[in-house]
């Protein structure tokens, strides 16, 4: 009797293991002409206040566009109304299959420096974010199991002032889509005590496929070098920037 109750139990936590919901907090600075130093793009796409039209949020391969319209597994639960000078729009997607959710949101482009510090505060399990959704407690921000930053790399510019918790319960999964991220982003992703598992080398254009191919594998339980793999392939089929160039962009974990 004893082990039939053994056999019971074991089972009953390993169904709430795997039904365990998991979540991805994605943080977009919006492209801006005016206040990023980049190379100009058109000006309806580089207006940093307009996400509705951003190369990174509402154009064709913007995170808001690309899931909500071209990436079939996910769908769009709530767009939220915000009214806020420097979070400018907010949306929640849930995988199709699994308990996985992906919140991302837009920031104005001027305040480029304040979306990478939280992203970054996220990373080191900081400033915790609860969404509540058909009755269910959704944690993002220091409480998502991965994060990720989109955008212009504005630490080639500016300096962040962030106070780093020097323990921690979890380490955080980031992926960093910008140029050069890893150059960069390597200093403060190390004191956040996070785990980079994808970022670059180079110059890159941080669009929505390359995420959603990196948490494709994620989800899949990929390895580093496995979603390193997949999103060199994903950007070559966009870019046709040739396999080896594409391969020589990305990368996983720190310099060793």
């Amino acid at each position: 009797m004893k082990k039939i109750f053994f056999l019971i139990l074991i089972s009953l936590l390993c169904c709430k293991m795997y039904s365990q919901v998991k979540t991805i907090h994605v943080y977009v600075a919006l492209c801006d002409n005016e206040n990023q130093g980049i190379v100009p793009v058109p000006a309806k796409l580089g207006n940093g206040k307009d996400p509705k039209h951003n190369l990174y949020w509402g154009a064709g391969y913007g995170v808001k566009s690309f899931f909500k319209f071209k990436a079939k597994d996910w769908k769009l639960v709530k767009d939220f109304e915000i009214d806020d000078p420097v979070l400018l729009d907010r949306v929640l997607f849930k995988h199709s299959t699994k308990k996985i959710y992906l919140l991302a949101d837009a920031y104005d482009g001027a305040k480029i420096q304040t979306c990478i510090e939280d992203f970054l505060l996220a990373s080191n399990s900081q400033n915790p974010i609860s969404i509540e959704v058909n009755s269910e407690t959704l944690k993002f921000g220091g409480d998502a199991d991965l994060l990720s930053y989109i955008g212009h790399d504005g630490l080639m510019e500016f300096n962040v002032d962030i106070t780093y918790k020097k323990e921690i319960i979890k380490k955080r999964e980031v992926i960093v889509l910008a140029c050069y991220s890893q150059k960069y982003f390597s200093k403060e992703i190390e004191h956040a005590k996070a785990n980079p598992i994808l970022w670059t080398t180079h110059l890159m254009a941080p669009e929505a496929y390359t995420l959603k191919s990196a948490i494709d594998g994620w989800i899949k339980n990929e390895t580093g070098k496995q979603i390193e793999e997949r999103a060199a392939q994903t950007y070559h089929a966009y870019q046709k920037c040739g396999i080896k160039g594409a391969r020589n962009l990305f990368t996983t974990g720190f310099k060793k």
